[in-house]
């Protein structure tokens, strides 16, 4: 069954790739600016120009470009950089742990806010404690990273020197990028937590533990946490690929090495193959997510296996 779904899946995301390769294939080639001007400023000779141009097939027709590009993925060739002729898929794959250690610690500390904080929300569903607890979720849903980063700099690294302000050298130089990060998935992760509990909290199989004399809590967190938990799960892991999205203004701001990082460094640069490779990278974290966002609602609700068939 999860095999089944595992190969529809992803027979069904070739296209999504596909089209996330042309068009950024596209759009990049429609942004100003010549990449050989990078390479080798506005002052060079024309016969240089041309020399490299020709060497990197600029001078091809955006057309032939596109398909040779194509055609290098379908052989698992991710191209080369432009600026250091290195191999893009081993570029990304430098910079990738770091990456996934920010977007781990930002997850756990999504999920750590998240769930207490939907509960809390849940079972004052109607009062002034659940008014307050989806206000301070609007709020993370609204902060865009690239000011709440430098806020938190400012503060914790800036005026109370506890924690770094940047890089990923120093101990809890990871604790200000997760925080940064992880807050907006945290503030949809909480609603999601509350809306579900309060629909679990209603189920027949609630209303008859009720009817046996079980408490609240007991029903709550034994109950209605199992019943809320599948589409919990499910956005869990839909956000994941967020996540590595989301680390590109987050590892700026903060100078973490990672994938993210590489993506804006490779947009200054016109280097348009290792952009190329740093968007599809994080399109396939997105399939994978979604990939996993399946298994886990079959897994948690094999009901669910009928309507995915459907």
């Amino acid at each position: 069954m999860i095999a089944r779904l595992l190969f529809r899946r992803i027979w069904q995301t070739i296209p999504t790739l596909l089209g996330v390769v042309t068009i950024v294939f596209f759009l990049l080639h429609l942004v100003p600016g010549d990449p050989v001007d990078a390479l080798l400023g506005e002052t060079a000779m024309p016969a240089d120009r041309e020399a490299l141009r020709h060497a990197l097939h600029l001078d091809y027709p955006l057309w032939q470009q596109y398909l040779l590009y194509v055609q290098g993925l379908l052989q698992g060739e991710w191209g080369q950089s432009l600026l250091d002729r290195r191999d893009v898929l081993e570029l990304i794959i430098e910079r990738l742990p770091a990456t996934l250690q920010l977007a781990g610690a930002s997850l756990l500390f999504a999920l750590l806010l998240a769930v207490p904080l939907g509960y809390w929300a849940a079972r004052h569903a109607g009062q002034q404690q659940n008014a307050w607890a989806m206000g301070i979720s609007l709020l993370g849903v609204s902060i865009p990273n690239f000011w709440l980063g430098p806020m938190l700099m400012l503060l914790f690294a800036v005026m109370l020197g506890w924690l770094p302000v940047s890089g990923m050298q120093q101990p809890g130089s990871i604790i200000l990028p997760a925080i940064t990060l992880g807050t907006a998935l945290a503030a949809v992760l909480s609603r999601m937590a509350r809306s579900s509990w309060l629909e679990a909290v209603t189920h027949d199989a609630c209303r008859t533990a009720r009817a046996f004399g079980l408490s609240e809590r007991r029903i709550w967190w034994h109950h209605a946490a199992r019943l809320a938990a599948v589409p919990m799960v499910t956005m869990f892991a839909l956000q994941m690929g967020s996540v590595l999205s989301g680390a590109v203004i987050t590892e700026t701001v903060f100078d973490w090495p990672g994938l993210g990082m590489l993506t804006i460094e490779a947009i200054q640069q016109r280097n348009y193959p290792l952009v190329q490779g740093c968007v599809l990278m994080i399109a396939l974290f997105y399939v994978l997510a979604n990939v996993l966002a399946d298994i886990a609602g079959i897994l948690l609700d094999p009901r669910q296996c009928g309507a995915n068939r459907a």
